[in-house]
C-alpha cells in the first residue's frame, strides 16, 4: 500500500507540474510576468503554506527542530539553494525563452543523470537497458531540439541551456533530499527549502515590486494554480513519494509530466510542433516507460537504491 501511495503521489505531482508549467508560460507570454518575480512569489507563498500545514499537525515541533543540528541546517540550506531554487528558476527560465513542452522534456533528462551518477558512485551496475535508455534520451533530445535538421536548432539556445541545467538540478534535488527525509516530515523539508530559495531570490526581485492592478482575474487564477498546485502540492507529493519509493523510481514515474506538458502546450497554447519533434518526444517517453516498468530489478538492488545518497 505504501508503494502504491508513493506512485499515486509522484504521478499526481508530476501532472500538477506539467499543467503548472504551461500556466506559467501563459503568464510570461500573455501577461508579461517577470520570471524572477514569479519564482520568488511562488516559492515564498507555497513554502509558508506548507510549514503552516505542518504546524497545525501533531509534529509541529519539527518546523523548528530541523534547525537545531548544524549539519542538518547546512544540508537544508544547500537543498534550498542548489536544489529547490535551482530547479524552479532554471525550469521557468527555459519556459520563458522557449515553451513548457521543451523545458519539461529537457528537465526530464534527470533520470539518465541519476543512472550515470549511481554508476559512477558504484551504487548501481550499468546494464544494456541503461545504455538503451541513454540512447533514447539523447536521440529524443536531438530530434526535439533540431526537428530533424542538423543545420539549425528549432528551439532557442537559451531555452536549451536552461532546460539542461534544470535536469541537473532535478537530479541533485532528488538525490540530496534522502537523508533529510529519513529524519523529518516531507512538509518541513519542502516548506523550508522553498522559503530559503524564495528569500534568496527576493534580493534580486522583491515580490512586492509588481503592479497588481494590471493583472486580470484570469491572470490571478493562473497565478493561484501555479502556486498551489504547480508548486506547493507538486513538490510536496514528489518529495513525499521518496519515503516509499527509491530516488530512481520517483524520478522515472515523475516523468509523466512531459506528456502532460507537451499535450497541453500543443493543443491549448497552440505551439507549433514538428513531426521529428513528436518522434523525439516519443523517444523520451519510451525511455520513461522502459525504466519505470522495469520488473526485473532484484529486491537487493531495490533496497540498496532506497538508502540515503550523499553527494559530496
Amino acid at each position: 500500500m505504501n508503494r502504491r501511495k508513493g506512485m499515486l503521489l509522484v504521478i499526481t505531482g508530476a501532472l500538477f507540474w506539467g499543467v503548472g508549467g504551461t500556466a506559467s508560460q501563459k503568464l510570461f507570454q500573455q501577461y508579461g510576468i517577470d520570471v524572477n518575480w514569479l519564482v520568488t512569489t511562488r516559492l515564498l507563498i507555497a513554502g509558508f503554506l506548507l510549514l503552516t500545514i505542518q504546524f497545525l499537525r501533531k509534529d509541529r515541533l519539527q518546523v523548528f527542530s530541523v534547525w537545531k543540528k548544524k549539519k542538518t541546517a547546512v544540508r537544508l540550506v544547500i537543498l534550498g539553494l542548489l536544489g529547490m531554487l535551482a530547479v524552479q528558476y532554471t525550469y521557468m527560465a527555459s519556459i520563458n525563452h522557449g515553451n513548457a513542452a521543451v523545458a519539461t522534456l529537457l528537465q526530464y533528462l534527470a533520470p539518465v543523470m541519476i543512472i550515470i551518477y549511481l554508476h559512477l558512485r558504484k551504487q548501481a551496475v550499468l546494464t544494456q537497458k541503461d545504455l538503451l535508455t541513454v540512447s533514447l534520451a539523447l536521440g529524443g533530445c536531438f530530434l526535439l531540439l533540431t526537428n530533424g535538421s542538423i543545420s539549425g536548432l528549432s528551439v532557442p539556445t537559451p531555452a536549451i541551456v536552461w532546460g539542461i541545467l534544470s535536469g541537473i538540478a532535478l537530479a541533485f534535488y532528488t538525490l540530496y533530499a534522502g537523508p533529510l527525509l529519513s529524519q523529518y516530515d516531507s512538509l518541513v523539508i519542502v516548506g523550508w527549502a522553498m522559503i530559503i530559495g524564495g528569500l534568496s531570490l527576493s534580493f534580486i526581485h522583491p515580490p512586492w515590486q509588481i503592479d497588481f492592478t494590471a493583472l486580470t482575474t484570469e491572470a490571478y487564477l493562473y497565478l493561484i494554480f501555479v502556486i498551489l498546485f504547480g508548486t506547493m502540492l507538486a513538490f510536496w507529493f514528489y518529495i513525499k513519494s521518496l519515503q516509499s519509493l527509491s530516488p530512481k523510481e520517483t524520478s522515472l514515474l515523475g516523468t509523466i509530466e512531459p506528456l502532460a506538458a507537451v499535450l497541453i502546450t500543443v493543443f491549448w497554447l497552440k505551439e507549433p510542433f514538428g513531426v521529428f519533434q513528436w518522434v523525439g518526444t516519443a523517444c523520451i517517453i519510451g525511455m520513461i516507460v522502459l525504466l519505470a516498468y522495469n520488473k526485473k530489478t532484484s529486491s537487493a538492488k531495490a533496497k540498496q537504491a532506497k538508502k540515503p545518497l550523499k553527494i559530496s
